[in-house]
Parts: structure tokens; C-alpha cells; sequence
């Protein structure tokens, strides 16, 4: 079998309303956009396709970089295409979303090829894992304890907060929620790099004495050792790694400071499967744990074959708080049985 095209088709993605941000001061949602879907084909007439919000982006680089080095290659060498797109990152400097797009899309090819969904492929850990309902910034304390209400009736069994940026602002609704929710409610906070390490080490002190699972990205992650002046500071366990190049190269530099007790992984944001395996696994050496990041169908099946992961991340963007399909009614999600990545890959 031998790749032989490389296409990008772009479609309008419209606003989403109501818009809402991660904090204040940084936009979540975005205005119409143009997307894009990536499609290998092959000779045996198998396509395996991912999609991204950036369009225009991956096609400049389908069309300059990527195409190229993918037609007459054998799809199912994904282990050496992978590096061979990690070789153009060092002259593009790839946005990184882009740099898994390619490995999302020839697994789904070799699910298909194979008949069997990515996550068999990969290895498969589990069948199911619980969801926990990921808020956006909404208005007030008072709005966030209502959301938090209606995501416990919804079945789920944990929540993370996205809150405000401020720190004391945001460690006095930490205490709340917790207040208002009780002890068995597993609670964690993202600050999406928000703070410096003055208040970065304010606010984790609340969180620690709130119990929360985990605080994650609180600062930029350009500094490992800030990281770990921070972890010598506050008891609460930091959740690190997200945002940050290099996949797995990167994030052992945080295990190795000793600031992480939980790192990042993804499909999206860390080199596809391929490189959100690599993590997964460089944690679980060191008995850590690597939290998937964001939802879709790549990143449950990405849940679904690794042994060190808590949750699936199912995000809560508006009020009143509607179903996510995914999740069922005791907060799961199971795992897709579609050959491949499945009917839709969802955005990266």
C-alpha cells in the first residue's frame, strides 16, 4: 500500500454563540473560520482523514511541506513519518496543533485498513473511563455553583473549573465550590496560564486546602524552573506540560525538575497518537499520571489505551449546561467500536 495524495478540503466552521473565554482576557470562542480536513489516500483506495479549525494554515503547509514527503510513502510506517515531520518542525516551527494532524490521520487509515478502531490498535487499556465536566468563565460565584449543580444532575462525577484570572478572586470560588459541593465531588482548577508565581503560589494554597485534585497551567510554560519553585511552595499537586513544545522531549524536562505529579497528553497538542503515547508513557515510568487534554473521538480513544489516565475532558461551554452525547447518564464515556478513529475525528 503506498500513499497517494494528500488533500486538504476546507469548510466553514460559523461563530459559536453564545461566545465565552477561558479567562478574562482570553477569548475561548472564536468568529466564523475556515476549517480544514486532512485526507491521505492510498492505492488501495483506504483514506484516513483529521480535521483542524485551521484551514488555511494546514493547507500553506500541506502544499509547501507535507505533501512531499507523504505520496509514495507506505502508510504504515506512521513511526518514521512521524519523525520525519518532526525534522520539518525544526525549519517551519509547525503551529502546534498542526504537528498531529498526519499521525491522526494515518492511524484512522490503518484502523480502517485493519477493520479495527484506533484504539485497538494502539493497545487497548479499557472500555470505558469517567467524564469530568470542564466549565468555561461564567459571570459569577453564584453562576459557577449553579452550573455545578446542574453538571452533578447530568451524572458527572467531577469538575474543573476555568474561573476569572485573578487570584484571590478565583481561590474564594474555589473555597466556595467546594463548600457547596462537599467532599466527594473530586474538584480541579485550570488556570490557563494566567498567573505569575507570586500569585500562581496565593492561589494554589487555596487549592490545596480545598482538596482539589490538581492545578493546572497556572503559568506560561516557557520556564520549568518556575515550575518548580511553585512545587516547593504549594501542596497542591500541579498538572503540567500542556501547552509546551517538543511532546515527550519537553515534558521529561518537568518530570525531571520534580515539579510534575500529573502531565499532559494529548492527540492534538502533542504530536497525534504517536506522541501522546510517548508521554503517557515516559509518565507512567515515574508512576505519574498524563491527563488527556480536550475531547473528541481522537482523544478517547487516546483514554482508552493508556493505563495512567483519570478522566475524559467533556467541556462545559454555556448556560443552561445541555448533554454532552458522549457521556452517559453515570458520567462515562465508552469506547467507539467504527473502524478507525470513527465516524467524525474531530477537531485538532
Amino acid at each position: 500500500m503506498k500513499i497517494t495524495r494528500v488533500e486538504v478540503e476546507r469548510f466553514r466552521i460559523p461563530a459559536r454563540t453564545p461566545a465565552f473565554a477561558w479567562r478574562a482576557g482570553l477569548p475561548g470562542s472564536e468568529p466564523e473560520l475556515e476549517g480544514g480536513l486532512l485526507r491521505i489516500g492510498t492505492d488501495d483506495g483506504v483514506d484516513g482523514i483529521a480535521h483542524t479549525r485551521r484551514g488555511v494554515i494546514l493547507e500553506d503547509l500541506v502544499n509547501r511541506r507535507l505533501r512531499d514527503e507523504l505520496v509514495g510513502e507506505d502508510p504504515f510506517r506512521r513511526e518514521w513519518l512521524w519523525h520525519r515531520v518532526w525534522e520539518l518542525d525544526r525549519i517551519e516551527e509547525f503551529p502546534v496543533y498542526v504537528l498531529g494532524l498526519v499521525d491522526i490521520a494515518l492511524h484512522d487509515l490503518a484502523g480502517k485498513a485493519l477493520g479495527v478502531p484506533v484504539h485497538e490498535l494502539l493497545g487497548a487499556f479499557r472500555t470505558e473511563i469517567p467524564a469530568y465536566a470542564s466549565t468555561v468563565t461564567f459571570s459569577s460565584t453564584e453562576e459557577y455553583l449553579d452550573v455545578a449543580d446542574q453538571c452533578l444532575e447530568l451524572g458527572y462525577p467531577a469538575i474543573k473549573l476555568h474561573a476569572w484570572g485573578d487570584a484571590r478572586r478565583d481561590a474564594a470560588l474555589a473555597t466556595a465550590l467546594r463548600a457547596h459541593v462537599g467532599d466527594d465531588v473530586d474538584l480541579m482548577y485550570d488556570g490557563s496560564a494566567g498567573f505569575d508565581l507570586p500569585d500562581a503560589v496565593y492561589l494554589g494554597r487555596a487549592l490545596a486546602g480545598a482538596g482539589y485534585r490538581w492545578y493546572e497551567e497556572p503559568m506560561r510554560e516557557f520556564s520549568v524552573t518556575a515550575y518548580r519553585w511553585l512545587a516547593e511552595r504549594v501542596e497542591v499537586p500541579l498538572l503540567v506540560a500542556e501547552t509546551s513544545d517538543g511532546a515527550h522531549m519537553n515534558t521529561a524536562d518537568f518530570i525531571r525538575s520534580g515539579c510534575a505529579e500529573y502531565v499532559r497528553t494529548s492527540t492534538g497538542f502533542k504530536g497525534g497518537f504517536t506522541g501522546g503515547l510517548r508521554i503517557a508513557h515516559t509518565a507512567d515510568s515515574f508512576r505519574l499520571r498524563a491527563e488527556v487534554h480536550g475531547g473528541g473521538l481522537p482523544n478517547i480513544h487516546l483514554c482508552m489505551a493508556i493505563p495512567n489516565t483519570t478522566y475524559y475532558e467533556s467541556l462545559v461551554m454555556e448556560n443552561p449546561v445541555p448533554k454532552d452525547p458522549i457521556v452517559d447518564a453515570h458520567g462515562l464515556v465508552h469506547a467507539p467500536t467504527e473502524p478507525g478513529v470513527g465516524a467524525s475525528t474531530g477537531f485538532v
